[in-house]
């Protein structure tokens, strides 16, 4: 049976060529007799593993050694609560709210201490980013322990094109939809964190990349052993029995992006992609974007028709055409393309040319005719 064109949000298409390495190695893991499914985490096979996704990683990202890189689990929600029970040491945070998760984030946080609204996009239904400069002048003027974004909003299809001027606070960011998309320079961030789900690997794998000055000072009392980053720090993400075939299949990912041109030639294939889509539906009488054109992501392209009987017209006819993973988050319906760095041209075309072909059908224009 022929692949599907997989536009889903996460967990979300990963590349052809790491699906065969894997599938050549999953029985027996180059000679060792046994799949990685069965190696204990303390082997040392299993830790050369380990080390060479960590530092594939550190230089697909180019990632300093002043920061640690911590593979954990939970997924970006359980990172909701670790983040303020390790940095919110004076009781007080900020919070951009861009979206639903960063939303979550900021509810998360004020169970433990005050999490300060700084800006929000929620009155215009999250269809941009929040106006930066109430946030930069608070940062100036306000002691905080760090300040929250979420970068990318898989939901609504919005996307920061420049980052808060933070000062001296550590700027947070969950990076999870638009990780390993474009190069990030590390150094602007105090913590970075990835639910791998999107471009990095399977679902199961959270990379945070923490300042190690950050680590410093220890987590409030009240923190989990397990959600202490400086624990797990000095653990090497070990504290207890890690994700093993996650990482393992996320360090095949990072060798994939490095072998074909690094983040810089990654970007290029995501914004062309992107310019694609985004150009069919501003030439288009049917569809439209649901993203104000500022704030358009290039991970995630939402869109939608006049009416919601169209909308899932749309969708059976793509799912039809082997054009999966289409419809848009339950919370706000519509479409949704992801185009994560797996997702071809080759995807994108065959699904702008099923628009092309749905449009001739059911536009105003076809239907006056």
């Amino acid at each position: 049976m022929a692949r599907v064109h997989n536009f889903s949000a996460g967990p979300a298409a990963l590349p052809a060529s790491v699906l065969s390495k894997i599938a050549a190695e999953l029985p027996d893991y180059r000679g060792c007799g046994m799949s990685v499914l069965e190696m204990s985490h303390r082997s040392a096979t299993y830790q050369q593993i380990f080390d060479e996704t960590e530092a594939c990683l550190r230089r697909v990202l180019n990632i300093p050694d002043t920061y640690a890189v911590l593979f954990l689990q939970g997924g970006a929600t359980l990172e909701f609560a670790a983040i303020p029970l390790n940095l919110m040491r004076t009781g007080r945070a900020g919070y951009v709210v861009s979206g639903h998760f960063s939303k979550k984030a900021w509810q998360e946080a004020a169970k433990y201490g005050d999490a300060v609204l700084l800006a929000s996009s929620e009155g215009t239904g999250f269809d941009r980013i929040p106006d930066l400069a109430p946030v930069d002048a608070r940062c100036r003027e306000e002691q905080l322990d760090y300040v929250h974004i979420c970068q990318n909003n898989t939901i609504f299809g919005t996307m920061y094109h420049e980052l808060p001027d933070t000062g001296d606070i550590p700027l947070v960011a969950d990076v999870s939809s638009c990780f390993l998309s474009f190069p990030l320079d590390v150094e602007r961030y105090g913590l970075i964190y990835a639910g791998a789900q999107k471009n990095a690997g399977p679902a199961g794998v959270t990379v945070v990349i923490i300042r190690r000055d950050l680590l410093e000072d220890p987590a409030l009392d009240i923190c989990p052993s397990y959600l202490d980053y400086r624990t797990q720090d000095a653990k090497g993400s070990m504290l207890n029995t890690p994700n093993t075939f996650g990482i393992y299949t996320c360090g095949k990912v990072f060798a994939w992006i490095e072998q074909t041109g690094g983040l810089a030639a990654m970007e290029r294939r995501n914004r062309a992609k992107a310019d694609a889509l985004y150009r069919a539906l501003d030439e288009s009488e049917l569809f439209g974007g649901t993203a104000h054109p500022d704030s358009r992501s290039i991970a995630n392209v939402t869109f939608r028709t006049p009416a919601p009987e169209l909308d899932a017209a749309f969708v059976a006819g793509a799912r039809a055409r082997g054009i999966e993973g289409i419809g848009g988050h339950r919370l706000v319906g519509g479409m949704r393309a992801s185009i994560y760095n797996a997702v071809t041209m080759d995807s994108v075309e065959t699904l702008i040319d099923y628009m092309h072909e749905f449009e001739a059908q059911h536009a105003p224009s076809a239907r006056s005719r």
